[in-house]
C-alpha cells in the first residue's frame, strides 16, 4: 500500500533501555511487542492486534556523547527522501543521517527542521503494509503536536515541505496560537510556540489509551513522570504529557477519565 505524502506512518523509540522500556509502554499502553527478525540488528515492533504500529531501538553511542537524549522520532511519508532532504536544508533545516535504504522495507533520512525539531523522512516500498487509519483506537497514535520556538515559522515551513493545510486554529492555554494542520481533510495534528517550560523545539505523539487516570497511575508506577496533565481536550478527551523511565517525552489521549 502506498504512503501518502506528508502524512506520519511511523514512530520510533530511540532509548537507552530496550528491555525496561518494552515493560513499561506495554503496561501502559497495552501494546504487544516482537523482534523485528533483522539479522544483525536488535529491533523491537511494539503492535496493536498483531500489527505493527511503532519501534524501538538501542539509542547511539555516538548519539548519546553528544547529549542526545531518549526521544520518540516521528516517521513522515514522502514521494522522494532524497529530493525533501535536499529541500529541506534549503529550506533552513538539517540533515542528521543522510538517505539510506533498508532492505525490503524502504528508504529514509532523519532531518531536523530549521528551529531543532528532529523527524524522519520514510518512503516504503510499493508492496509494504502500513496501519489502517485508526486515529482513535487504542494503541495508534492519536495526535502530533510541536512545540516550535516560533510556530507560526515552523508552521510555514512544514506547509512548504510537506502540504499541510491550516484546519482550525484555537487558544488551548490563552497564551499561545495553536494552529491545528490537515492533509487531504484530515486532522493530523497542532503548532505551537512552546511554553517557556519545553527547553527545546521538539515534536511530542499522542498515544490512545482507554483511560487517562488509569494510564497516568501506570505511568507513575512504572517509573515515568507527569509533565502535564490530565487536561480537558476543548474538542473532548483528556490527555496527559509524560517522560518515560528512560527520559523520552510522551504523550497519552483519552475519551474518558
Amino acid at each position: 500500500m502506498a504512503h501518502t505524502h506528508g502524512k506520519f506512518v511511523w514512530y520510533e523509540l530511540m532509548t537507552t533501555d530496550m528491555d525496561a522500556a518494552e515493560v513499561f509502554y506495554r503496561d501502559i499502553i497495552g501494546w504487544g511487542a516482537q523482534d523485528a527478525g533483522v539479522a544483525g540488528v536488535h529491533y523491537t515492533m511494539f503492535t496493536v492486534d498483531g500489527r505493527p504500529v511503532s519501534g524501538s531501538m538501542a539509542l547511539s553511542q555516538s548519539a548519546r556523547s553528544m547529549g542526545i537524549p531518549p526521544l520518540w522520532l516521528g516517521y513522515i511519508a514522502v514521494d522522494d527522501v532524497d529530493t525533501v532532504a535536499a529541500d529541506i536544508v534549503t529550506d533552513g533545516g538539517v540533515v542528521h543521517r543522510a538517505a539510506a535504504d533498508i532492505p525490503g522495507i524502504g528508504r529514509f533520512a532523519i532531518v531536523g527542521d530549521p528551529q531543532g525539531a528532529a523527524f524522519a523522512l520514510f518512503k516504503g516500498m510499493p508492496d509494504l503494509p502500513q496501519p489502517a487509519a485508526a486515529m482513535g483506537k487504542p494503541g495508534f497514535t492519536g495526535w502530533h503536536e510541536l512545540y516550535a520556538d516560533d510556530g507560526e515559522a515552523a508552521f510555514d515551513f512544514y506547509s512548504r515541505a510537506f502540504g499541510w493545510e491550516e484546519s482550525g486554529t484555537s487558544d488551548p492555554d490563552e497564551s499561545d496560537d495553536y494552529k491545528v494542520f490537515g492533509l487531504d481533510g484530515e486532522d493530523l495534528g497542532g503548532v505551537m510556540t512552546r511554553p517557556d517550560n519545553m527547553p527545546v523545539s521538539s515534536w511530542i505523539f499522542y498515544f490512545n489509551v482507554a483511560s487517562i487516570d488509569t494510564a497516568k497511575e501506570r505511568v507513575r508506577i512504572g517509573g515515568g513522570m507527569i509533565l502535564n496533565g490530565p487536561t480537558e481536550v476543548p474538542s473532548g478527551g483528556w490527555s496527559l504529557q509524560c517522560l518515560d523511565p528512560q527520559g523520552a517525552m510522551f504523550a497519552l489521549y483519552a475519551p474518558e477519565r
